[in-house]
């Protein structure tokens, strides 16, 4: 067997005839060929198995923080059904803070005594057209009255201890020309639990 191979040789190759080619040529045909599959495979096949398998991995880091959220939150069910049942209680107690239809005239009445109450003396309170809500309806009212800021402090503090809700907006302080004393005005909202029909 004659490993030894000439360059001189390659003018004398038979194509047709590879059995008599010199051992040396038929290694490195060999070695050529097998890079020549091997390099078709991986251009054909493998290198679209990678790409799968790059969204493959990709998919699994989502799915794995997904996981990750779910057993957290799956963790603290017992905790957030307890805060949902809290927070369900805490509701119900707001809505019984908003008077139903039959009760917003006696709020009225409690908003404008405790003014009274407090010294103070109105110029206007002179309630607006309610405004439907999802669930609930505001009923602007709007007030003027004559004060010391002291009296002004104490209203709106009673006002927020009132056992319904009630907020007040858009206030404006100036001085009273002809009285002694300040002049408040605001807006006064006080909500109103639509019935389901």
């Amino acid at each position: 067997m004659n490993i030894n191979f000439d360059l001189s040789d390659l003018n004398n190759i038979d194509f047709n005839d590879v059995a008599r080619w010199p051992m040396a040529l038929k290694v490195i045909a060999i070695i050529l060929l097998c890079a020549a599959v091997l390099g078709a495979g991986i251009w054909f096949d493998t290198r679209n198995q990678l790409d799968i398998l790059e969204k493959a991995g990709k998919k699994e880091l989502e799915l794995k923080k997904t996981f990750a959220k779910k057993q957290t939150k799956a963790a603290n069910l017992d905790d957030y059904r307890a805060q949902m049942d809290e927070m369900k209680k805490s509701f119900g107690t707001m809505l019984r803070q908003l008077p139903g239809e039959t009760e917003v005239e006696a709020l009225l009445v409690d908003i404008s005594q405790t003014g009274l109450a407090n010294g103070l003396e109105f110029e206007l309170f002179k309630p607006g057209n309610e405004t439907p809500a999802e669930f609930y309806a505001e009923l602007p009212i709007q007030i003027k009255v004559v004060g010391n800021y002291h009296d002004f402090g104490r209203f709106v503090s009673d006002v927020a201890a009132l056992p319904r809700i009630v907020t007040l907006h858009n206030f404006s302080i100036k001085s009273a020309k002809a009285k002694d004393g300040l002049i408040m005005e605001a807006t006064a909202k006080t909500y109103r639990y639509l019935d389901e029909e």
